[in-house]
This record gives C-alpha cells, structure tokens and sequence, in this order.
C-alpha cells in the first residue's frame, strides 16, 4: 500500500486540535537503574523566539530535562571561526555533562554545529561525518560504553532544508549503519522533515531504524506542529516514551522545543 505524504495544513490543524491530549512533557523522565534520558535539540544559535541571544535560557532548559545524553544542533556560530555558543565548563560543572570533542575548527563546540554531551561512562570512538547538499550539514557519530558492560552507539545528525538533499543525507547515515558494526544505535537530531511517503528522508531510515516512532511536534517554539526534530533506535524497545520538553523557558529559548526519550539500558547489551 502506497503511503500518502503529508498535508501541511492537515497537519497542523490536527496538531492544534491535539494539543491539550499531549502529556505534560516538561515532566522529566522517570529514571530507573535500568534507563537513561536522551534529548535531541536545536538550539538556533541561542536566539530565541523574541529574538534575543541569550544562551543562559538555552542552558537552563537542558537543566529542566537533565539528560544522560543530549545531542545540540546550531550550537556554534554559522560563519567565520564558527565559535561555539555555550558554557561548556558550566554545563560539566553544574549538569555533569561532558562535551565529546571533535576535530573542527579551535572555537568552535562540534562538528557542523553539531555537539554531543554526556554524563557517564566513556567514549570509546568519535567520528564526523560531512553530509552531502548545499549546505554544510553533518553527524557526529559517537560510541560509548557505558557502565555494568553496556555500549551504546550515537548518532547526532541535523539534516538539510532541501528535500533531495535530506534523501542524500539519509542515505549516508544509512551506509554508515550497515557498513559499521551492528550494535545499540540512538539516532537524534534535527531532520527538518515531517512528511511521510516514498519521498521522505524518513522512510530511507525504516531500512535499519524499522518503524518509525509516533511523531512529536517540535516546531515553531511557539507553536508546535511540525515533528522536524526524532530519536530512534535500532532495537526495538531500546527507545520509549518520546515527548516533547515543552515548557514556557523552552519556548522562548529557541525556535524549536526540546524532545527527549527514556532509554533502556539493559536493551544495550553488547552483543
């Protein structure tokens, strides 16, 4: 059966409809010996919705969530040195969250503007991936091992605003998956995608992600109803309860909210 592609105005009048049923997602997630909290965000260069640089909200809306993992999208400057945008010692120092260094630019946080955090065990490999387009998109492709044996693969991503582009994009996370060792892989970042269809970057992703999870709205900030931001896993189970961290902070700190999702850790064994 052919999948139809999304309507946009379909969409968000549908999201607006639903928008009091959501959870009340700036709750954090319940956290277990079993389970850790990933979360994916955008952080638009740490200007918010009113227009303000102000990367002291975008800092306080990663405390709200306390993630284990947190993957950043535009978390550097676009242009010249590229200099990144946040506290990195005061991240370490009050969340606990360790930056995971990759060779770029001397100013500058991540890869592209891609930056992942973390807060235990220890990074194992590191490596950038330059995504193809007209844009300089990219992934930072990290493994960790994490305690009690455990490793876990993760994959930061912020794919491009051209949709042949995002096909390409997809494509090479897809490559970089089946050519590498096949272990517990979260892939989070900003896929500027929400339709659905055989012209979806999304379902390139079906190939080693399997199905899809339910779709979170993210965006516009304000009001969100488009799903541009996921997390996904390939294990099933090792992904739950994704959500939308969207409290009043977050939608003044950036254009998109914050998603976040439960992980378990036990669903991590190294084979």
């Amino acid at each position: 059966m052919r999948r139809k592609t999304g309507n946009i105005a379909k969409t968000m009048i549908s999201s607006i409809r639903n928008r009091h049923d959501r959870p009340a997602a700036h709750t954090p997630h319940h956290r277990t010996e079993e389970s850790m909290v990933v979360a994916s965000y955008n952080v638009h260069k740490c200007v918010g919705t009113d227009g303000r640089f102000d990367p002291e909200r975008v800092m306080e809306v990663i405390r709200e969530m306390d993630p284990d993992v947190i993957a950043l999208q535009e978390a550097d400057e676009r242009f010249g040195e590229r200099s990144g945008l946040l506290d990195l010692p005061r991240l370490r120092l009050d969340l606990g969250l360790t930056h995971i260094p990759v060779l770029h630019k001397p100013k500058s946080h991540g890869w592209r503007g891609n930056v992942l955090l973390f807060k235990e065990g220890a990074v194992k490999d590191v490596h950038q991936v330059a995504l193809p387009g007209l844009e300089p998109r990219g992934a930072v492709v990290a493994e960790i091992d994490l305690h009690r044996g455990l490793g876990l693969r993760v994959i930061a991503a912020h794919l491009g605003l051209l949709r042949w582009a995002r096909r390409q994009q997809a494509d090479v996370i897809v490559d970089i998956m089946t050519e590498r060792e096949e272990k517990p892989t979260v892939l989070m970042g900003d896929f500027n995608e929400w339709r659905l269809g055989e012209g979806s970057s999304l379902m390139r992703f079906e190939k080693v992600f399997g199905p899809l999870p339910p779709p979170v709205p993210s965006y516009p900030a304000r009001l969100p109803v488009l799903a541009l931001d996921r997390i996904m896993a390939n294990r099933s189970g090792l992904v739950a309860d994704v959500v939308v961290h969207d409290s009043p902070l977050a939608r003044e700190a950036s254009d998109h909210l914050p998603i976040t999702a439960r992980i378990d850790i036990s669903k991590a064994v190294v084979d």
